[in-house]
């Protein structure tokens, strides 16, 4: 059968490839280079509630000296919308006459970074008198004294403060005042009660193709006429390059009034301007671009675009080196994962929960189980292990650990299962060599799908998944030796 057909294909793919690659350069204006200009956010706030009746919903909008609204817009289907500023707050509020059942509202801002910037926009506080329960004052009254007395200035003693609250130095009274505030709401009532102004904010902490997050409480604290930042979950001081103050005036982020089951999520993208961004505003009108989904979405399709890549790099390691697997596409799972957990902790977690595995399913391979409840019990033993060592990463304050909860447990226990038939069929040396071999692979996969400039191309280019699509095929159709095999017949040439 001629195979003219099957290369004119791949041709065509290829052509096709570097030809929408190509005008999505020139004519759309995507860089081939990731931008390195000044650093933008896209944020999405989508809120979510049950209706009923007249409906008004207030969400606090993002007021932070480091960075600047570019630009904002809002969603929200038959709804009426105005933007107001109430208290010194700017604030979108969304109204509708009736309605009822479940409502998503969605409100984006594109901010750029001013770098760091001063805490000001702020009055002086009035300190307000702070009365505390007649059981609680004692408690209070001793913290005050234990941090007032190591301190010498207003900021000096809210940092002692942060830091008994962050590491419950003084348990008992903590845990006491801990039971009726938040770190957050006590570090502020504890300062205002020796009357140091310090109010409580909203943050988001903004971290690339991140959904689903949420804000974070911060207190700021006036000492000489200007603000400084605390995070009291931590006790930590000053505030990180990557923190938005959502919230900073007012008492709270979302008022609802006609609804009920309110939650507030943010998702968000960093891009860069003014090449990539400039091109994206200039397609906003068209309905079917990528960039015009919900920000949650395109944060998901940010991470599904990497497996091409992955793909191609485990079926050039297979088909031309002769790497083996154990499983075919595996590798690019546990890739996906290192992507979350990083290289080095995730292969640590990886090798755990496979040994753990293994040892358990040498104990369920003597009850002569069937295969399906074999794999159903591997599948629970997998997520135990998984629960288990996150909870003892988290007792012993090894935080990387706790991405360990990332890796794909399908697949885990499929590895097991199959580790441990390659062991009783093969023995130990091909189980070292298929599972050592899938390490490789995946750590190889893992670097050429972390790596900025694939990320960029892969997202912003997608004529590159017809060029991969057309090296798979093309790869798919050599049948010669695989480079590790050359070794293997090396002695057959010496005898030539």
């Amino acid at each position: 059968m001629s195979r003219k057909p099957f290369y004119l294909l791949i041709l065509l793919l290829l052509l096709s490839g570097l030809g929408y690659t190509g005008y999505r350069n020139v004519a759309d204006g995507i860089p081939l280079l990731p931008a390195t200009a000044t650093t933008v956010w896209t944020v999405e706030a989508r809120i979510s509630f049950d209706a009923g009746g007249a409906v008004e919903a207030s969400l606090a909008l993002p007021q932070d000296p480091n960075f600047t609204l570019m630009s904002e817009s809002a969603a929200s289907n038959g709804y009426g919308l105005s933007m107001v500023e109430q208290q010194q707050q700017r604030r979108a509020i969304w109204t509708r006459r009736q309605v009822s059942g479940q409502q998503e509202l969605f409100y984006t801002a594109n901010l750029a970074s001013n770098g760091e910037q001063p805490l000001n926009g702020r009055e002086q506080l009035t300190v307000a008198d702070v009365t505390w329960d007649s059981h609680l004052q004692p408690a209070a009254n001793a913290l005050i004294n234990e941090a007032h007395s190591k301190s010498a200035s207003n900021i000096s003693f809210a940092r002692q403060l942060a830091q008994l609250i962050a590491t419950g130095t003084s348990q008992q009274n903590l845990s006491l005042l801990q039971g009726q505030y938040s770190n957050a709401d006590l570090m502020v009532r504890l300062l205002n009660t020796k009357g140091v102004p310090a109010v409580k904010v909203m943050a988001l902490s903004l971290e690339d193709g991140r959904r689903r997050q949420q804000l974070m409480p911060m207190v700021e604290v006036m000492d000489q006429q200007h603000w400084v930042l605390f995070d009291p979950r931590t006790g930590a001081e000053g505030r990180p390059d990557n923190l938005l103050l959502w919230q900073r005036y007012g008492q709270s982020v979302l008022d609802l009034r006609g609804g009920h089951n309110s939650k507030v999520s943010f998702s968000m993208i960093e891009e860069t301007r003014p090449a990539l961004a400039t091109a994206i505003d200039m397609m906003s009108d068209n309905g079917l671009s990528l960039y015009n989904l919900p920000l949650e979405e395109q944060s998901l399709l940010r991470g599904l675009f990497l497996v091409p890549i992955g793909v191609l790099v485990v079926v050039f390691l297979r088909v031309i080196i002769g790497l083996k697997t154990s499983g075919t596409f595996m590798p690019v799972l546990i890739a996906l994962a290192f992507i979350q957990t990083k290289l080095l902790t995730g292969l640590l977690g990886f090798l755990l929960i496979v040994a753990c595995g293994l040892v358990i399913r040498s104990y369920l391979s003597n009850l002569n189980l069937l295969l399906i409840s074999r794999i159903s019990a591997v599948v629970i033993v997998v997520l135990g292990i998984i629960a288990g060592f996150t909870l003892l990463a988290f007792n012993l304050g090894l935080t990387e650990g706790l991405t360990i909860t990332f890796f794909p447990m399908i697949i885990l226990a499929w590895t097991i299962e199959r580790m441990s038939i390659l062991w009783e069929e093969e023995g130990a040396h091909e189980v070292l060599v298929q599972g050592g071999g899938s390490l490789l692979v995946a750590v190889i996969t893992y670097l050429a799908m972390d790596n900025e400039l694939v990320r960029h191309w892969a997202y912003n280019f997608l004529g590159v998944h017809l060029v991969i699509l057309a090296l798979i095929l093309w790869m798919g159709q050599y049948t010669g030796y695989r480079l590790l095999e050359l070794r293997r017949f090396a002695p057959l040439a010496r005898d030539d």
